[in-house]
């Protein structure tokens, strides 16, 4: 089981998802417990695991980045999502139901990014910079495959997104 203790507003939205690739969209007050036992948002089942939940800026123009452990990327839209308080989810990217069941594949990383955004894919101790247009070209519907990172960048340890501030815009 994984605790995870998480302060602030309470209109705010989370991405929750699992390393299986399923995930919704909750609002961190329906996350909040009333008892000192905790409480159950994301439903994992036996095999899977959560990652950890991601700050969403905006349900409208965030873009969810999904990236297995094969180096697939899939860029889709969050409001793709459904807004649950808890569950399962939907699929945001596909991995073959074999490659799960036999812990060859799953997912490594989630993360959210809005258009004109840069996107750094860090890999050991390599990262890759990719400009918005590279981000785009790993766009797809929700609960596709995705394409592959470049050879070197598919083993990924964290994505990390540079957010454009009002002032740049």
């Amino acid at each position: 089981s994984f605790v995870s203790v998480m302060i602030g507003d309470p209109d705010e939205f989370y991405l929750v998802g699992s390393n299986f690739g399923y995930g919704f969209v909750v609002r961190l007050g329906d996350m909040h417990a009333r008892t000192r036992t905790g409480k159950a948002v994301l439903n994992v089942g036996k095999q899977a695991r959560a990652l950890p939940a991601v700050a969403a800026r905006d349900l409208e123009h965030d873009y969810i980045i999904a990236v297995t452990t094969e180096g697939h990327m899939l860029v889709t839209e969050l409001s793709e999502l459904p807004q649950m308080v808890r569950g399962k989810g939907n699929k945001i990217i596909n991995i073959p139901g074999s490659r799960l069941k036999s812990g060859d594949e799953a997912v490594t990383a989630l993360s959210l990014i809005q258009d004109g955004e840069k996107l750094t894919v860090h890999s050991g101790k390599k990262y890759k910079v990719m400009k918005p247009d590279e981000v785009d070209s790993y766009y797809g519907e929700r609960g596709r495959r995705g394409l592959k990172l470049p050879r070197g960048y598919r083993n990924v340890d964290r994505l990390e997104v540079e957010q454009i501030t009002a002032s740049e815009d």
